[in-house]
Parts: C-alpha cells; sequence; structure tokens
C-alpha cells in the first residue's frame, strides 16, 4: 500500500528545556543562550544537527514554540529546525500566516537559514528574524551544506517586510559548532551528490 501520510514528532525534552528557561525568555541573549542549549542537547539525543528554532511574538516576547533538527530522528530531509518550528507553530495557532496575527511573530535562529529554511522562513509570514551569525563558521567547522544562498539573504528578506538582525551571541553558537565538529560520532547528512560520471 502506498504511504500518503509522514509525520515528525518533537521530543519532549525540547519543552522541558523552554519551560526551565522560562525565567530568561524576556531579553535576546536568554532566548538565543536557550537556542544554543536546544541544538547541544539534539546532538546529544541523537535527533538531528546542531541547530533549533524558536517562534516568538515581536511585541510581547512570549515563546510560542521551539524547535530543533529532526532529520535524524524523522528520515525527513526537510525537517530542520526552521520548517520544524514554523509548522509546530501554524498548528498550534491554527494559521500558515504567521504575520496576520495581532501581535505578529519573529523567527529565531542559532545561524543564518539554509536555502530551504530560507524559502520556508519567506513564506511563513513571520515579520522578523533574529540569528545569531550569518557567516562562514556554519559550514567550514560542522561540514554541513547550506546550499546556494544569495549574497543579499537579509535585503531580501527586509524588501518582503520581515526585519533581519543577526549577532547575538555569535560567539557561543560558534563554540557549539565547533564542539560539534570534534565529535567524533557527529552525523554530517548532506545528500550524496553526484558528477554525472
Amino acid at each position: 500500500m502506498p504511504i500518503r501520510a509522514f509525520s515528525a514528532e518533537l521530543p519532549i525534552w525540547v519543552d522541558e528545556e523552554v519551560a526551565a528557561s522560562r525565567a530568561d525568555l524576556g531579553t535576546d541573549e536568554g532566548r538565543m543562550r536557550l537556542l544554543n542549549r536546544l541544538a547541544e542537547r539534539n546532538v546529544a539525543e541523537g535527533s538531528g544537527g546542531p541547530f533549533s528554532a524558536l517562534a516568538v511574538r515581536s511585541g510581547s516576547g512570549e515563546v510560542v514554540a521551539a524547535g530543533v533538527n529532526l532529520v535524524l530522528a524523522s528520515g525527513l530531509s526537510s525537517m530542520h529546525a526552521e520548517v520544524v518550528t514554523i509548522s509546530i507553530t501554524q498548528a498550534r495557532l491554527g494559521t500558515w500566516d504567521l504575520g496576520s496575527l495581532d501581535d505578529p511573530l519573529e523567527l529565531w535562529v542559532n545561524w543564518r537559514p539554509c536555502a530551504m529554511c530560507y524559502g520556508a522562513t519567506l513564506w511563513s509570514g513571520v515579520r522578523g528574524l533574529v540569528v545569531a551569525g550569518d557567516g562562514p563558521e556554519l559550514e567550514v567547522l560542522t561540514g554541513f551544506d547550506e546550499g546556494p544562498m544569495r549574497e543579499d539573504w537579509a535585503q531580501q528578506f527586509e524588501d518582503r517586510g520581515i526585519s533581519v538582525r543577526v549577532g547575538v551571541l555569535t560567539d557561543e553558537a560558534v563554540a557549539v559548532f565547533e564542539r560539534y565538529a570534534a565529535n567524533p560520532d557527529k552525523v554530517v547528512y548532506n545528500a550524496t551528490l553526484t558528477d554525472g560520471s
């Protein structure tokens, strides 16, 4: 029988980490510290790579949802942290347009989105994107291929009404990637590509 459905389940420990951090989530640094903890724990739990995201109400600062990369746990290459977080948020709030709310949402991520998550973020309706960093460190340290990102990626978001902020606890995010790179059991799940020969 053909498969007509698929799913991915967020581990319960993600909500536990958010609850444990609740008192610290009112600050930019507190939110990014949570993202770095989630990214590191995600690797330790074997769910996926060192990537995490938050959906945050831009006015009140309330964290609506958190997500982590679930590629390894789900066996689905699209289950990056941004896609997981956007999807969980849309399901919780019952809307595909996260910018249509009275208090529109921002997406917080522990590094600049890859090519796939760039598109997912654009179409989600979020009104802001906050990332720890956007340089080459992620690819250089971890070996992950982030895809053919535009040089003007941030301006493209801005042109579509999505504010972009880069540089919250960048060094701490890089330290997470450095520890991942040093892990002899790390899994780098880039797709297998051939040159056609």
